[in-house]
């Protein structure tokens, strides 16, 4: 339902569908040259036109693919949530004592933020903010030569990933990532303003 995806997705600030070992990914990505940073792919290759990775320090460049890659990993599962509920497919049962997970995923996304129980947001909330304290708390930080964020989803082992194959699944993972982030707030744009996505006009997902 599409609060189930969204709010599971909100949650995780995490690596979903990505490859979670990030090693070698930090603080040295300004070193490279951005034609060969990591998701600087075609047909955007090197694109950077408001010059972004020349903002800050190093450390800044590597908080800017922190928050790339977090972003990513959540809309890829509020993507993936979002067209689930679509489906018809959502949780059995009551969420609370008068609200059903059937009545929410009828709902508009906002509505069935609305609809949640205060308490149901609060632990909401409570989670998101416990995962993102947990992935900040590693040591090293990525922004002084850590490895970028796998937090909360048990990371899968590339370490014995030749390096390009690495960087290939590095780069299929942002640019996904970016498509996802895309695509749920069209979602959300198409279902609380009518017309406003002409692609999505008319599809039975709204």
């Amino acid at each position: 339902m599409k609060v189930a995806g969204l709010v599971l997705a909100l949650a995780s600030s995490a690596a979903a569908f990505a490859p979670a070992s990030q090693r070698a990914a930090s603080t040295s990505i300004r070193a490279a040259n951005l034609e060969d940073m990591e998701g600087s792919t075609m047909p955007f290759k090197a694109w950077d036109p408001l010059e972004i990775a020349d903002l800050g320090s190093d450390e800044t460049l590597a908080w800017f693919r922190a928050a790339e890659l977090k972003n990513g990993r959540v809309a890829m599962l509020a993507t993936t949530g979002y067209i689930v509920q679509a489906a018809g497919i959502h949780f059995p049962g009551m969420l609370s004592s008068d609200v059903s997970f059937a009545s929410l995923s009828s709902m508009k996304p906002f509505d069935a933020w609305d609809a949640v129980p205060e308490l149901g947001k609060q632990q909401i909330i409570g989670a998101i903010f416990l995962s993102e304290i947990i992935s900040e708390s590693q040591k090293p930080h990525y922004t002084k030569g850590g490895d970028l964020p796998t937090m909360i989803f048990p990371p899968i082992d590339f370490s014995k990933v030749d390096a390009a194959t690495l960087k290939k699944k590095r780069n299929s993972e942002l640019n996904n990532g970016r498509l996802a982030m895309i695509a749920i707030m069209s979602f959300i744009a198409a279902a609380n303003v009518p017309g406003s996505v002409p692609l999505l006009a008319g599809s039975p997902m709204f």
